[in-house]
């Protein structure tokens, strides 16, 4: 069993954690701004941002860790039902916030679809290392 990098507990990835990194919640001034100089709707824009602050700041992850996260991505991404917008809805009784006009994305599905191409890409070598286990030891 994988263990989660900060709790004591099994790793169970959600598509969610993936982006957490854009949670602006008491950083609105700093994250927030910067977030701001990214068109969301821009398919060179959400790569740019899926790069800097998912691929090139997960070092707390193992290529373990990276592979089931990808993997619960790809699953969502193949469910044709899988909500993608609700993820970024804001809910007025939690401490996490993400922009405000993101919300009011085009297409929630082509952001997480860059994302996962993004991480493919970035994380390939740890992602094929990962795929010759045998997930079931893990």
């Amino acid at each position: 069993m994988i263990k989660d990098p900060f709790l004591d507990e099994e790793y169970v990835p959600t598509v969610r954690e993936i982006i957490g990194c854009f949670d602006i919640y008491d950083r609105e001034e700093t994250l927030g701004c910067e977030l701001e100089k990214y068109n969301i709707n821009d398919s060179g824009d959400r790569k740019a941002l899926a790069k800097k602050y998912i691929a090139e700041q997960s070092n707390y992850l193992t290529y373990r860790h990276k592979f089931l996260l990808v993997s619960t991505l790809e699953a969502a991404l193949k469910d044709e039902y899988y909500d993608f917008q609700a993820l970024l809805e804001h809910d007025c009784e939690s401490t996490n916030c993400f922009p405000g006009y993101w919300d009011e994305m085009n297409d929630p599905r082509a952001f997480f679809y860059d994302i996962y191409s993004v991480l493919i890409d970035e994380w390939k070598d740890e992602l094929l290392k990962a795929s010759f286990e045998d997930q079931s030891t893990w």
